[in-house]
């Protein structure tokens, strides 16, 4: 069957290109939850909450992010569209033009955070290869490679990268560097201690879910794009939450333990030059790799944002956001992200709160809203009440959270405008 790799963000995916399996979804995700900036992340929880504390923010805010995802997925199998399209069902024709800027703009961060975290480990390993005055440690050409090689996957398309490359081999070399990892850990460390090291108190429990359940609030924006090449809603949804479920636990877990173990200096590079002690690198060489996967996702979902503004094709779009992401990466060093973290959450939580409340009880996963509505006030306002919410929260009392709050206020908002008769359902797709 020839399968087109590019659909454009308006476009509804038909059925006979709908090819992605539970298999296809799970090898996806669970390379999307794997990377460098998880491992980053996990570093980023260790000394406020330790060990133990860390792992139950891990494992509490990626379960409770997961299965936001892969709601959202279903969305995307459900329509065939791509996510900024749909959100113009629930916030109207120019209403979703806000979001989709939002999402241009976090995508644009994300990769370029990405590019970087690749150069620097890139960097380190050929240091430790070839010398200190080798020319394969400039950050300069490490910057070039892995933005053009994000770029290059961008402009493929997720069908052919998917398919083509992950399913078939990328899956495996990621579980073998996850399993090296882990096995070097066991061998090397005292597990014990290591439980037993307590945090400092200098990260609350709740900022650390808030931050944790982050990761895979940042996806909710990108997975129809990719979710919508579904076969069925029931696969779409296991593959995708299983998938990211365990890559994710399981990578941020592990940049916990390293930091804790072995590279609890406060250097900014001190996880990844312990990552680079263990087996000669490889496993981090594969993780590396594997970390162009994240970029490209970001890269292509943000060109898929911005062909619901200007119309040009999808490629050419990636083609140049992907020079822009390396343009940024060029220019900064890698820093602390906390912050975009849950900046993505203040706005990102809420607004699929509205979204999903809206398409599976407002709409029943079969009405689409009157095709004229430039602008539904009222579920842009619900997402607004919950924006305002997780800030006043996260300022205030940033002991309780603000993630879940602010959604499932958003979300019961819309829904109690619902039950007014001040929000209608729409008509049904057939008519």
């Amino acid at each position: 069957m020839n399968i087109p790799n590019r659909y454009s963000p308006h476009q509804v995916v038909a059925a006979e290109h709908r090819v992605f399996g539970g298999r296809d979804l799970f090898s996806l995700w669970f390379s999307l939850g794997i990377g460098l900036m998880v491992l980053q992340l996990g570093a980023l929880l260790a000394p406020g909450l330790g060990m133990s504390g860390a792992l139950l923010a891990i494992v509490s805010g990626t379960a409770v992010g997961v299965l936001l995802l892969g709601a959202v997925a279903v969305i995307g199998s459900d329509t065939g569209l791509s996510s900024m399209a749909n959100l113009k069902c629930t916030l109207g024709d120019r209403g979703a033009v806000l979001p989709a800027l939002l999402n241009l703009v976090q995508l644009v961060g994300w990769g370029a955070f990405e590019i970087i975290v690749m150069r620097d480990a890139a960097s380190l390993l050929a240091a430790r290869a070839f010398g200190e005055q080798s020319w394969l440690i400039s950050p300069a050409f490490w910057t070039l490679f892995f933005g053009g090689l994000a770029t290059l996957l961008a402009i493929t398309g997720p069908l052919t990268f998917v398919r083509r490359i992950l399913r078939k081999w990328g899956i495996w070399l990621l579980l073998g560097a996850c399993v090296w990892l882990t096995w070097n850990l066991f061998d090397k460390a005292n597990l014990g201690a290591l439980w037993g090291r307590q945090g400092d108190g200098s990260l609350p429990f709740a900022l650390g879910f808030d931050i944790a359940i982050a990761m895979p609030l940042s996806w909710l924006p990108l997975i129809a794009d990719y979710s919508r090449f579904g076969k069925a809603a029931r696969r779409v949804f296991g593959g995708t939450v299983l998938g990211f479920f365990v890559g994710n636990v399981w990578l941020m877990s592990l940049g916990v333990a390293y930091t804790l173990a072995f590279a609890d200096s406060g250097d900014v590079n001190a996880l990844l030059l312990a990552l680079a002690g263990a087996g000669l690198g490889i496993p981090l060489l594969l993780i590396l790799l594997d970390e162009s996967e994240n970029a490209f996702a970001d890269i292509h979902s943000a060109a898929v944002s911005v062909g619901i503004l200007l119309p040009f094709k999808v490629e050419r779009l990636a083609l140049a956001i992907g020079v822009f992401c390396t343009f940024i990466a060029w220019l900064a060093p890698l820093a602390e992200y906390q912050n975009f973290l849950l900046l993505i959450g203040s706005v990102f939580a809420p607004l699929f709160g509205v979204v999903l409340v809206d398409h599976f009880l407002l709409r029943r996963r079969g009405l689409l809203p009157a095709p004229s509505a430039a602008f539904r006030w009222q579920t842009l306002l619900a997402w607004g009440c919950g924006v305002v919410t997780y800030h006043v929260l996260a300022s205030a009392w940033p002991e309780i959270g603000a993630s879940l709050p602010a959604l499932f206020l958003s979300g019961g908002l819309l829904w109690l405008l619902s039950r007014f008769g001040l929000v209608t359902a729409g008509t049904p797709v057939s008519e």
